[in-house]
């Protein structure tokens, strides 16, 4: 594990390219997996503060041409959109200096985290290609339970999230599986408000 805090890193042969630009998040999932490691892959992610803007274009200079990356990803210890004026900025230098598809890996708070702001139409118009948003449970009950939120009806608002996000953007909603989620019914909703699913295996900590 490396001993600076990683801004970019990648996941071996894995062709996309991945920004943390935060530690904060607005949920305290129980399977999280930075609740029993550092980082992945010898990356360490645990960031001792947010980077700037310029700070984190600067990183993406050192690595964004290494490769044809498929896709520059924000996806760190944190929750991105917690940053969204950041995420914005660094999406459109991305867009202005490379034309590298956009995803951003959310657990879709985004309109909890930034009150009065249409977070959807800002991300397409900034040049976000794709969301992702980990919706981690069938109903309300199973959210809070295993997501442990720190907002009220932020279940709602994820399905409100999800749904503006397909209308406007390349949407994917995705589920950890762990036995308290009923896999098939998220399927079902995601299919429904117009959006695919994946499945995401459970990263079980070392013993």
């Amino acid at each position: 594990m490396k001993n600076s805090p990683a801004i970019v890193y990648w996941l071996g042969a894995n062709p996309s390219l991945y920004l943390n630009i935060t530690n904060r998040c607005s949920n305290d999932c129980y399977f999280c997996f930075r609740n029993f490691a550092k980082g992945v892959e010898g990356f360490n992610l645990r960031l001792r503060g947010e980077p700037s803007v310029e700070e984190v274009t600067k990183e993406l200079q050192r690595f964004i041409n290494l490769k044809p990356w498929r896709e520059v990803v924000f996806c760190g210890f944190g929750e991105p959109l917690e940053r969204l004026d950041c995420l914005l900025e660094v999406t459109r230098w991305i867009k202005r200096y490379h034309g590298t598809p956009v995803r951003v890996d959310t657990n879709g708070h985004g309109y909890l985290l930034n009150p009065g702001r249409d977070v959807i139409r800002e991300l397409k118009d900034a040049g976000v290609d794709k969301v992702s948003v980990s919706l981690n449970a069938h109903d309300g009950e199973t959210y809070n339970r295993v997501c442990r939120p720190k907002f009220e009806k932020a279940y709602e608002n994820v399905l409100r999230f999800i749904q503006k996000a397909s209308e406007e953007l390349d949407t994917e909603v995705t589920a950890v599986d762990i036995p308290e989620i009923n896999l098939l019914k998220v399927e079902e909703m995601a299919r429904k408000m117009g959006a695919r699913f994946r499945r995401r295996e459970y990263l079980f900590p070392s013993r």
